[in-house]
């Protein structure tokens, strides 16, 4: 008996130790006022976005910042959308090239210059954007400026440098075929929109490359690279006045000499409810991915759909909480063993979107893993809750704030804002929002790009178990009596 007392004695005064007094009510909740106080400061005191508009037509973005590092990038409405069927890929090639050197620092001499920065050079290409950026100090904003203007002005595009690139780019479409993720949503384009540019991989077939010359990708410039169609974004520790001047010095060639190069009308890419399959039984899981036309970048829809994914949420074997997690269709892929992953996504253009999801099961659990996907969908539709859409809003705020780490990111979503909306949309305003969704709006915008929608599928792998497109279609509603 002494000595359980003693343990029970010593286990109580552990715990008060290690946890010590709990507080009190008015405590709890002085601390949650505090932290939410903490949030809507943090959005209002985001510095202001800096705007100006050269004669050119060329736009000068920056978010000052006491950081020592800064992010200065050309934002460029360019991608695999503008182009032909037959100079598909030009865009991705132009990419490679310009990051090889200029007619002025020619070969390695361009590489070594930004080196000698202790800089980073990176670029990407999108089915309707180009960018190029450079992470350097702040002191060498100006130094960063001219490289870009001598980048994207005077890409040097020499032959030897051209077939070297020439077999970089077709060993990375290798790759690619291997990476069946992005195989199956470049499926899921090409049948979606099927005879329009949107169809188009970002970096164009075999044959394709295998064929554009320096011709070809000359006139790609010279058509696509004009001022009025570049956002030059900044962030970090500079001025705006300083990055401005830096603009006028060097952003003045052939191609930013006049503002009447505007933006060429793109042709409406129309979305098809269709499918591809890619059968293979040799691989070991099936890629399936399922969407429905979504709303271009500018339609307020976006926020409530990002709000349904978020209920969604998103599931991989290697997560921790098990059949625990918040999200129910993540805890039926736990119980059944239905799936290695899946995630929700909402990929937006500038006039149409692609809103799905996509997962990756075994061969024989793809028919149960699409039954209760699209079963989801439906419940989205017809009984969402209260309680899910304020754990969803929560989730997206996070997603928000997480935009403000780094220089870069804070540079990318300035330069990405200014193209797609032509303005960059303030956090603040964001958060208002996603504060305005609510279960109504939810179930309503669910079922007006869902409910009783012909589909697009793209399937790849061993999918002998995938019903055919009529029964998927049949699952787009319910019959209730």
């Amino acid at each position: 008996m002494a000595a359980r007392s003693v343990c029970r004695a010593g286990s109580a005064a552990g715990r008060a130790l290690l946890w010590g007094p709990r507080p009190s009510a008015a405590l709890l909740t002085l601390t949650r006022k505090r932290g939410a106080a903490t949030y809507a400061q943090t959005l209002q005191n985001i510095p202001e976005t800096q705007v100006t508009t050269l004669e050119n037509g060329l736009r000068v973005a920056s978010e000052e910042s006491s950081q020592p590092t800064c992010t200065v990038g050309l934002w460029i409405e360019a991608g695999s959308r503008y182009e032909e069927p037959q100079s598909n890929g030009a865009a991705f090639f132009v990419e490679h090239m310009a990051l090889k050197g200029t007619k002025k620092r020619p070969g390695s001499a361009f590489e070594k210059e930004v080196e000698s920065l202790g800089a980073h050079l990176s670029g990407y290409t999108s089915r309707e954007q180009t960018a190029f950026y450079i992470k350097a100090l702040s002191k060498d904003m100006p130094k960063a400026v001219e490289l870009l203007s001598d980048l994207v002005q005077n890409c040097a595009l020499e032959d030897s440098q051209m077939e070297k690139e020439r077999g970089v780019i077709l060993q990375e479409l290798k790759e690619m075929d291997s990476n069946l993720a992005h195989v199956t949503f470049d499926y899921l384009h090409a049948t979606a929109y099927q005879g329009t540019s949107l169809a188009h991989t970002v970096e164009g077939t075999t044959e394709n490359i295998k064929r554009l010359t320096r011709g070809d990708l000359t006139s790609y410039i010279d058509t696509h690279f004009k001022a009025p169609r570049m956002v030059l974004a900044a962030a970090g520790g500079i001025s705006h006045r300083e990055l401005v001047d830096a603009a006028k010095q060097h952003f003045t060639g052939a191609p930013f000499t006049s503002k009447g190069d505007t933006v060429p009308v793109l042709k409406r890419c129309r979305f098809t409810g269709s499918e591809i399959r890619a059968r293979d039984d040799a691989l070991p899981l099936a890629h399936i991915a399922l969407a429905v036309e979504g709303p271009g970048w500018a339609d307020p829809d976006n926020v409530v759909l990002n709000v349904a994914n978020a209920i969604i949420g998103r599931y991989d074997r290697t997560f921790g909480g098990g059949k625990n997690q918040s999200s129910k269709l993540a805890t039926l892929a736990v119980e059944h063993n239905l799936c290695h992953s899946f995630e929700p996504f909402n990929t937006s253009y500038s006039d149409t979107g692609l809103f799905g999801f996509h997962f990756v099961s075994d061969p024989l659990s793809v028919d149960d893993m699409m039954f209760c996907a699209q079963g989801e969908w439906m419940r989205l539709c017809t009984s969402t809750t209260e309680s899910e859409v304020t754990r969803a809003k929560n989730y997206l705020r996070k997603a928000m704030v997480a935009q403000l780490d780094g220089t870069t990111r804070v540079c990318e979503n300035i330069g990405s804002n200014l193209l797609h909306y032509g303005r960059r949309i303030p956090l603040e305003e964001w958060d208002a929002r996603i504060s305005a969704v609510d279960a109504r709006m939810v179930r309503d915008v669910c079922s007006k790009y869902i409910y009783d929608k012909c589909p697009a599928i793209a399937a790849v792998g061993p999918i002998e178990q995938l019903l055919d497109y009529n029964r998927i279609r049949s699952a787009m509603y319910w019959v209730r009596l």
